[in-house]
């Protein structure tokens, strides 16, 4: 499974010639087999002639290579620096490629925002059950199963509220079990979010019990949940994650059309945001992103010191402010952008069109001053 590691190797990787990324969607709700390949062949003849010993190592792994299934491959070839990296996710990503001068992590940087790292946590009056959920694959980890809740018979107890028996079927001993078990089983939960550094969480159960082990966990992880959702306790794994994967769509979609809210606002009232190209390379370049967002599939050239590195979508006429070296072209300053901010520690949030984002420069970001 790729992890962060797996980015900051690639982040961290500065081959002395071009590097071939590709991205291929294998789902096959979109395209046959056969018409997989058409598609990824179309996507290299772009760079036949300049990159052939990558794209042969690239088709030979995708004919032969792939003991994995997925939604989605990633391939990284550097031949002449014997560097060849391959990834499979269970999310759909858009087909593409790219021949640089360094790896192009854009969809990585998306992936990992908006689906790395979340937890789920199914969860009943006796009993939970914990999930990984990392890039759309789901994995169960961990649980708890606490004392038996022993039911009277219909007409056991008293059937008015406030007298001994408490409600039909319930008795205090039975009421205080299930809260005893629910508070272990938060307990249990709080724990296991914090060893997993989870970014989000998504709780599952029956509508009269998450809201209970809701507000029993920390405030910290109650603001971490994005969705609940009805579900059984012994609910298969296959339905599990394809519950857990639309919420998380859904609720991604949501999210980022108010961050993208937010940063237009602030940038508005001149506080900490900015949106346009030149105004985020420039912030970019003074070190103070601490968000960039970019729309999904944004390009655009610019130009890059030669010198000190300063980034700008136009070039000046007398040479870099900084250090007076003149500026080089470069096709994408949006994926050098995306590359500087995450090695300054920033976060980097791609974002939909539906997100009103292109209205303001399809590009922005959050200022850590």
């Amino acid at each position: 499974m790729i992890d962060e590691p797996v980015v900051q190797e690639l982040l961290g990787y500065a081959p002395s010639s071009p590097i071939l990324s590709v991205y291929v969607d294998l789902d096959p709700m979109n395209s046959a087999p056969d018409a997989v390949r058409a598609r990824l062949r179309e996507i290299l003849r772009p760079f036949e002639g300049d990159a052939d010993d990558d794209i042969e190592a690239v088709l030979h792994h995708f004919d032969y290579g792939r003991g994995h299934r997925g939604r989605s491959l990633a391939m990284f070839s550097h031949r002449a620096g014997h560097f060849f990296r391959a990834y499979s996710f269970d999310l759909t990503l858009r087909s593409r490629a790219r021949w640089s001068d360094r790896p192009y992590i854009k969809p990585l940087a998306d992936l990992f925002d908006n689906y790395g790292n979340s937890a789920v946590a199914i969860v009943d009056q006796r009993a939970l059950r914990l999930f990984h959920f990392h890039l759309g694959h789901l994995e169960e980890e961990a649980g708890t199963l606490g004392e038996p809740i022993r039911r009277t018979k219909r007409g056991g107890a008293s059937s008015f509220p406030g007298r001994l028996g408490g409600i039909a079927g319930r008795t205090r001993h039975t009421q205080e079990v299930a809260d005893r078990n629910l508070r272990e089983s938060a307990e249990a939960a709080a724990a296991y979010f914090q060893s997993r550094r989870t970014r989000r969480i998504l709780l599952g159960g029956h509508p009269t019990t998450t809201p209970r082990f809701r507000s029993l966990l920390p405030k910290t992880w109650q603001s971490l949940i994005v969705a609940e959702f009805a579900i059984e306790m012994d609910a298969g794994i296959e339905e599990i994650q394809e519950r857990v994967l639309g919420l998380a769509e859904a609720s991604e979609s949501r999210a980022e059309h108010e961050r993208v809210e937010a940063l237009v606002t602030a940038a508005a009232k001149g506080q900490d945001g900015v949106v346009h190209l030149d105004e985020t390379l420039q912030a970019v370049q003074q070190g103070r992103v601490m968000t960039m967002f970019v729309r999904d599939g944004f390009r655009a050239p610019g130009f890059e010191c030669t010198g000190c590195g300063d980034l700008t979508a136009k070039r000046p006429l007398d040479g870099c402010p900084y250090c007076s070296k003149p500026y080089r072209e470069i096709p994408d300053a949006v994926e050098l952008a995306i590359r500087r901010v995450l090695r300054d520690g920033g976060e980097v949030d791609i974002v939909g069109p539906a997100t009103g984002l292109e209205d303001a420069g399809s590009i922005g970001a959050r200022l850590r001053y």
